[in-house]
């Protein structure tokens, strides 16, 4: 009889991580971060600031693992910033600590803006930010070391006797292992898995922002706590120029030009996150539906209809229930219990369960603009960025196995078409899977590498964020980027092998057999309330033409020439033409069309009466004189057929 290996035999000897560029390092079992960067390179390692693991970004010191994905990070990585963001929430901490006193600390994340840290029992308002802000000055340049100690469990609920907040964090990653992580610079400490710069003095310069109130978790039965926002850089001028871009953020805020232009409203009698959409900001949301389903009919799509309530009978069968339960509507109708859909998915399903498919019959493409709800805590809510009920463009295939790239490709190429219309610059990523979700390991495995398959073919430069798929499949996930830089989600593809075994969906194969299809869920826009916001910020209001909800404005120079204005708005009737016809200057007239945000203004006088013609002017402030109206007409076409992102009638 052989004699049973030892521990240090069956230990493996090496493991191996994946470089960016694909290629393999092997490295021992008990590498870290830091160590990988060195077998790289010395210079590297000494650079290394922290590193990313399968997408989730880490300290230098966090141990790597077989087969992981390791991307190293230096102060010329695009994640420093959140590096040092994340130092600075530290030091607001400390600074607050100083000028406060029993004030209990919850968590202190970087953002994508900056970072906040959430407080209790402290009172606090914008007056003191001078004071907090020379405080975390002076901490930046005592250059404090900032230290990294791991610690047992039971050490960390010692230090964090006075801390309750922490406390209810430990027991949770007490869970995970037997020791966690505390980073201190000079007096102060705090438990964090990090990562952080090495001192206070690689900080730069901090900005404090505003207060905001947050629930503890998010959640609206635990204590209201305070949150302090800011922002770090490397440097002044950085600084700088994005306190500038803020305050055109805030020109450009939707809910102020929605307001300007009566586009939407979200009133307290009607409810939070519920948004209603007066005339103007309707007509908006019409083109763009229009746009969609004339690209879903050319793609091959048959649009459904479905409830806005289902059984949540329904939402258990299709996984819903347990995953979304929280964030659900659910309420009670005799002994039957159902739920405001947060998906439109599910009932998709049950459409494409109704009948007996043949593989022939496949593709199946449902499209809808389904109308879905979700119960996002109150103080989350945010104009039409972040509201209860929203609308998706919303497609699901139904397709086989062999039909996957073919239809994932299919789908990006519309995609690209959307984004290339609206002149929107965008990223990639791949999502893969969540801590919770459903399904094997292996259909995971296959889903995911079925979406890499498709990024690789295409060549597509992409980004990968471990944990973030939806709890039913991995997914392409689209963010664009806005006129002042900003990044907005947007289109998605999502691959699901779960959802139609769930539902016992079936097709007849070429073999007699019954087959599982493979559903792809997918969205153009992503959501139309998103997608609508992005757009009123992106273009400050000023819409292409063929999204203005108002066209063209006729303006009279008197009211003796009213009659031959509404003579040529009639020959503008296939536009959203109106006459200005108050009793007021032209100047004046002329303001408010600007104002309003109207693309073209047609300015009739005594002249253009006699010569039957009109005068042009863009809302740039540019006019021609004399021109023919069949001529504008056909120009007018061609801009809204074309859909040109700005009017360009005086530029030609």
């Amino acid at each position: 009889m052989s004699e049973p290996e030892s521990e240090s035999e069956s230990a493996p000897q090496s493991i191996n991580v994946v470089l960016p560029d694909g290629s393999e390092l092997e490295v021992a079992p008990d590498a870290t971060v830091e160590d990988c960067a060195y077998e790289i390179g010395p210079g590297l390692g000494r650079d290394t600031v922290a590193g990313k693991l399968d997408g989730e970004l880490v300290a230098k010191e966090a141990p790597v693992y077989d087969e992981a994905r390791l991307e190293i990070v230096t102060d010329q990585s695009d994640e420093y910033l959140d590096v040092l963001r994340h130092s600075a929430a530290h030091c607001l901490a400390q600074a607050v600590e100083r000028h406060f006193d029993d004030v209990k600390l919850a968590i202190g994340p970087p953002t994508e803006e900056g970072f906040y840290y959430d407080f209790d029992d402290l009172e606090v308002d914008e007056g003191d930010f001078s004071a907090l802000e020379a405080e975390i000055e002076d901490i930046i340049e005592a250059d404090y070391d900032i230290e990294r100690e791991e610690v047992s469990v039971a050490e960390a609920e010692e230090r964090l006797a006075d801390e309750p907040y922490k406390l209810e964090l430990l027991d949770e990653l007490a869970e995970e292992g037997e020791q966690v992580t505390f980073y201190s610079q000079g007096e102060w400490e705090d438990l964090c898995a990090g990562p952080h710069l090495e001192s206070t003095g690689e900080i730069g310069v901090v900005k404090l922002l505003e207060i905001a109130g947050a629930y503890w978790r998010g959640d609206e039965e635990n204590p209201m706590q305070t949150r302090i926002y800011g922002t770090a850089f490397e440097d002044e001028s950085d600084l700088e120029d994005y306190l500038e871009r803020r305050e055109e953020a805030k020109e450009r805020d939707h809910r102020k030009i929605g307001n300007e232009m009566d586009l939407f409203s979200i009133q307290d009698v009607t409810g939070p996150g519920l948004p209603l959409y007066h005339p103007p900001g309707k007509t908006i949301l019409r083109e763009l539906e229009g746009f969609v389903e004339d690209l879903n009919e050319d793609a091959g799509y048959d649009y459904v209809e479905t409830p806005h309530v289902f059984k949540t009978d329904l939402w258990h069968k299709s996984g819903h229930y347990e995953n979304y339960e929280d964030d659900m509507f659910i309420f009670d109708v005799g002994d039957d219990e159902f739920g405001l859909k947060p998906m439109n998915c599910p009932g998709h399903a049950a459409i494409f369960q109704d009948h007996s498919w043949s593989y022939r019959d496949l593709p199946i493409r449902y499209a809808e603009n389904g109308k879905v709800y979700r119960k996002e805590q109150r103080g989350e809510l945010s104009g039409l960025s972040r509201v209860w009920a929203f609308t998706i463009d919303d497609g699901h295939l139904f397709v086989r196995p062999d039909q996957i790239e073919r239809e994932v490709e299919a789908i990006m190429d519309v995609i690209d078409e959307v984004l290339s219309t609206f002149d929107l610059e965008y990223e990639v990523a791949l999502a893969t899977r969540p801590e919770k979700s459903v399904g094997s390991d292996e259909i995971w495995d296959k889903a995911e590498a079925q979406l890499e398959s498709v990024l690789e073919k295409r060549n597509v430069d992409y980004d990968l964020e471990a944990g973030d798929g939806a709890f039913y499949g991995p997914k392409i996930d689209y963010a664009f980027e806005d006129a002042i830089g900003r990044h907005w989600d947007g289109p998605t593809v999502q691959l699901d092998f779960n959802m139609p075994e769930r539902f016992d969906l079936d097709y007849v194969g070429e073999d007699n057999e019954a087959h599982e299809p493979v559903m792809i869920h997918r969205a153009l826009y992503g959501s139309y309330e998103r997608f609508f916001m992005m757009l009123i910020e992106h273009y400050e209001g000023n819409f292409p033409f063929w999204l203005a909800p108002e066209q063209v404005r006729v303006l009279p120079i008197s009211d003796d020439n009213l009659g031959y204005a509404h003579r040529v708005a009639n020959e503008f009737g296939d536009f959203r033409t109106e006459v200005d016809h108050r009793d007021s200057t032209l100047e004046r007239k002329i303001r408010a069309a600007h104002d309003d945000r109207v693309p073209y203004q047609i300015i009739v006088g005594d002249n253009e009466e006699e010569a039957g013609n009109i005068s042009v002017r863009d809302r740039f402030e540019d006019q021609e004189y004399d021109v023919e109206i069949d001529e504008f007409r056909a120009h007018l076409e061609a801009e809204r057929d074309e859909k040109r992102s700005e009017p360009d009638f005086l530029a030609e």
